[in-house]
């Protein structure tokens, strides 16, 4: 069969030699070859991209008890919503506001009131709030968003567009859903077109970041996917070991360095040509903890100055109480530069994993690292453990990147790919 000289006239030259012929016909061939095997890689990592969002969209049951704390705490607008009359309107939203903002008051320690004067026009701030704001607050919805939300809610009833707390209370889950959409983007991991995939996992010490690696390299094992695991947190001297306990329960392979001077760019890069050699679908790479997460009293005290903050100046970049660590965090951008040379296009992926029971203070630790390295989604782990689940909301809201990944629990089987629609009606159902 000869090349159509329409698709290579460059290889079909007039009165072109037999042999100039037969490179014409084979590179044609070798062409198309290449073009086949990147769109049958195209078309994998497309396939399992679709069966992890149908996972999302199975996995709800799952999704709905780990949010269990965070439901409870906004139950509280299904009752006000019950007995809501249109002359009701203001008080049942001011109570609104409440519920999205106030138990915060009884969060911050009553030591503070008396050694902190801020502290204490804080709480009569919050005293004096709307309870449905009070609900968003208390589960870290932020003050922005829960003032924005009732604000919203407040016009479409004065408006006659919603005239039942049935219609309200889905006003309120549709302004949540638009802004996940709307400012997250796609949830979906973005794995490129040729294999390996290369996911750069990033976080704070004690988030959760080595274990969601394992989590989601289970995930990834149980749709066929053939799992490289890199080991390039040698930061911290437990992370080596740890993760190879997870490429054992898993059934991953694993590179690591057994030289104690390893240096985490030279083990990726290691990790990233193997995978290319045998033919991995995806590296998983682990890097080195940069930064140690504030105490709960620096947490409280933080909440109080950022609702001041925000209240008063209509402001979003918060105190947070955080202590990085300037020499790992340029050693993340050494690693990306590496993973970068060794396959053009690396990574696909950098996923901050956040503890989400620091609440809002994850978003100056978010911002940090967004700023050295361009993260490209987020990975919440240990929400079935607090009642902080707005903070899915805040985080979006406030940096435009998607949550792609949230943990609900302990079990390998527990790390669920984040579908907004889900989240949704599990803390408002």
């Amino acid at each position: 069969m000869a090349a159509p000289s329409h698709v290579l006239p460059f290889l079909s030259p007039a009165g072109g030699c037999a042999a100039s012929s037969a490179r014409a016909h084979s590179g044609y061939r070798a062409g198309l070859l290449r073009c086949s095997a990147a769109a049958g890689q195209a078309g994998f990592f497309t396939r399992l991209g679709r069966l992890i969002k149908e996972k999302a969209k199975s996995d709800v049951e799952k999704l709905f008890s780990g949010f269990s704390k965070t439901r409870e705490n906004l139950s509280v607008v299904d009752e006000l919503l019950t007995y809501w009359n249109l002359a009701d309107t203001d008080r049942v939203l001011d109570d609104l506001e409440e519920v999205l903002l106030p138990t915060t008051a009884s969060v911050l320690p009553l030591t503070l009131s008396a050694a902190c004067p801020i502290c204490s026009v804080l709480m009569m701030l919050l005293a004096d709030a709307h309870p449905v704001t009070q609900a968003l607050l208390v589960s870290d919805f932020g003050p922005k968003i829960s003032f924005r939300i009732v604000d919203t809610l407040r016009e479409e009833i004065r408006d006659g567009k919603l005239k039942s707390g049935a219609e309200i209370k889905a006003a309120l889950k549709r302004c949540i859903l638009e802004l996940l959409t709307s400012k997250g983007g796609n949830s979906e991991l973005n794995l490129g077109f040729r294999k390996p995939a290369v996911i750069m996992i990033v976080g704070v010490n004690g988030g959760g970041k080595t274990t969601s690696l394992g989590k989601l390299a289970y995930r990834f094992k149980n749709e066929g996917v053939k799992v490289l695991m890199a080991a390039g947190d040698t930061f911290r001297a437990a992370a080596r070991d740890q993760l190879e306990v997870w490429a054992e329960r898993t059934g991953s392979e694993i590179v690591i360095d057994n030289d104690k001077k390893a240096q985490p760019p030279a083990v990726l890069s290691q990790a990233v040509k193997r995978g290319k050699r045998e033919g991995f679908d995806v590296v998983l790479c682990d890097t080195s903890g940069s930064m140690v997460v504030t105490t709960d009293f620096d947490y409280h005290l933080f909440i109080g100055i950022y609702l001041l903050l925000a209240e008063i100046n209509d402001i979003g970049a918060p105190f947070a109480g955080l202590h990085t660590n300037y020499g790992l965090m340029e050693e993340l951008v050494s690693c990306k530069k590496v993973l970068a040379k060794a396959l053009p296009g690396a990574p696909n992926e950098i996923l901050l994993v956040l503890d989400g029971t620091t609440g809002l203070n994850m978003l100056q630790q978010a911002r940090e690292f967004n700023d050295v390295v361009g993260v490209t989604g987020f990975i919440l782990t240990k929400l079935d453990g607090t009642a902080r689940g707005g903070c899915v909301v805040s985080v979006v809201d406030e940096l435009g990147i998607p949550v792609k990944f949230i943990g609900v629990g302990e079990g390998m089987e527990d790390l669920q790919p984040f579908d907004a629609e889900a989240f949704v009606e599990a803390i408002f159902p």
